[in-house]
């Protein structure tokens, strides 16, 4: 449990923000509510008697710094994380206080790397992007089916999700992410990560997972996360992700409704299986995650994080993903109320 440290969070009054505030308050840690929303920010406070809230934008740096004074860490649930994780990360930085984010954007969790892996080494803060259900469960999930080993030949992450009503949060971070790409599409492979122009359909296939689901019908090529977080730390030169059909559709389809919780604790009736492959040579290992509520999930997930980082149970510093930074096994294992795993 915590120890009554103040966590801010960024973005506390979006959909998985509020997740994340409940998720600290029922840990034992103090959360501090921050937003640019002043009338959104006192609604949310008004439902968590005690608890602080500060305004604060992305774009106003001296804000930034008031908001998180006295904070023993930081997590960023504002997208898009274009926008959001430089500015939060440089004040993470100022303050001398971990980062985590939930992002799910690619181009924004690879800029984090890029920008400021040597910054937060040198400060010996830790920044952990993608601590979420894309980008973290999967690296995790890759990293533990991996064991001692840190290099195959791919990496395999298949996302089994029942529908996908997406919040609005993730619809602007998928539009900034299509602006910045410019009509084209990413992948890893070679070793590398690939930008590339294909004006066809995504190539479509059928996927076992584990029962109860079964085999389904999922896109190849549909991108994650992972293909950022696996390789920042893994000698894996093809990692590939794949996305049932269905909530592909659901993400697409432009009357697409938001999340419905269906609980007193806001989770939705959403279902997910995350079925990880990793092939070297002739040898696959396999490791599944399954549970409910992708965006519910990130929850726990991001507060873990924040928990081992505070507790120094860490194996790096500065910007690392979930499976660099963390005992991955053990990490999934303290996940048991959240998700269900299988080989």
């Amino acid at each position: 449990m915590g120890s009554g440290q103040t966590v801010a969070v960024f973005g506390a009054y979006g959909h998985t923000g509020r997740f994340v505030v409940t998720e600290l308050r029922e840990r034992g840690f103090i959360p501090l509510l921050v937003g640019r929303d002043a009338g959104r920010l006192a609604t949310l406070a008004a439902s968590h008697p005690g608890v602080e809230h500060r305004v604060a934008s992305a774009g106003d740096p001296a804000s930034l710094d008031r908001a998180l004074a006295g904070a023993d860490a930081v997590v960023n649930c504002a997208g898009p994380f274009a926008s959001t994780a430089a500015p939060v990360i440089e004040a993470a930085l100022r303050a001398g206080i971990p980062y985590v984010d939930v992002a799910a954007e690619i181009e924004a969790n690879l800029d984090t790397f890029t920008h400021f892996t040597e910054r937060a080494r040198a400060a010996g803060v830790a920044v952990v992007p993608a601590m979420a259900f894309f980008g973290g469960l999967g690296d995790l999930l890759v990293t533990t089916a991996m064991g001692d080993g840190t290099t195959a030949d791919e990496v395999h992450v298949a996302y089994g999700l029942s529908s996908w009503h997406p919040t609005a949060g993730t619809l602007a971070s998928g539009a900034v992410s299509r602006e910045r790409r410019d009509g084209r599409r990413v992948r890893y492979t070679g070793g590398r990560l690939e930008y590339h122009l294909d004006e066809g359909d995504l190539p479509t296939l059928e996927w076992e997972f584990p029962a109860p689901l079964g085999r389904r019908t999922v896109l190849g090529g549909f991108t994650m996360a992972d293909v950022v977080t696996v390789p920042s730390h893994l000698a894996v030169p093809e990692v590939r992700t794949y996305m049932t059909t269905g909530a592909a559709r659901d993400l697409a389809a432009p009357d697409s409704p938001a999340p419905a919780a269906v609980d007193g604790s806001g989770r939705s009736a959403q279902t997910f299986t995350v079925d990880v492959v990793v092939r070297s040579g002739d040898t696959r290992r396999r490791i599944t995650a399954g549970g409910r509520d992708i965006y519910a999930v990130s929850a726990p997930l991001a507060v873990e994080a924040v928990h081992r980082i505070l507790d120094g149970r860490t194996r790096t510093s500065g910007v690392a993903s979930a499976g660099a930074i963390f005992d991955a096994p053990d990490f999934l294992r303290a996940l048991s109320a959240h998700l269900t795993l299988g080989e």
